[in-house]
């Protein structure tokens, strides 16, 4: 998989979409505990199903530990696009500067401590024409 467009002008995501839609859902979940534990401090010591924003944190940077260095990458790729760094139109360019920022094997605690990770992927794939809402 090249991270080139395909046959029909589609950008080559290099991750397959189920993956993709569970790593946005998971960095969504992370984002909203991290929210409701600013919001509210204290946790009902007596309920112990509550889940802690570092131990959310730590399983998505787990999923993304998990993918090869290429699929790495295009969630770096991914997530700059969905910021605005760059314009869908330049995939090709921003995944070679994705492996390079990755090239010492960082994206898991890079990606994993961003901010709205869900949704920086999420506007990405928009920005591609994948929106995962669609997919998933």
């Amino acid at each position: 998989m090249s991270g080139l467009p395909d046959r029909e002008g589609e950008v080559d995501l290099i991750l397959d979409m189920p993956t993709l839609v569970a790593i946005i859902a998971a960095a969504r979940a992370a984002d909203e505990v991290q929210e409701e534990a600013v919001n509210e401090p204290v946790q009902d010591p007596e309920n112990p199903e509550d889940v802690s924003p570092r131990e959310m944190g730590r399983a998505v940077a787990g999923m993304i530990a998990n993918l090869n260095e290429d699929e790495q990458a295009a969630l770096i790729a991914l997530t700059w696009i969905g910021r605005g760094d760059f314009d869908a139109t330049e995939w090709t360019q921003v995944l070679r500067q994705a492996r390079e920022r990755n090239a010492d094997g960082t994206a898991p605690h890079y990606l994993g401590e961003m901010p709205l990770l869900g949704e920086l992927l999420s506007e990405g794939l928009a920005a591609l024409g994948r929106p995962p809402e669609e997919e998933g």
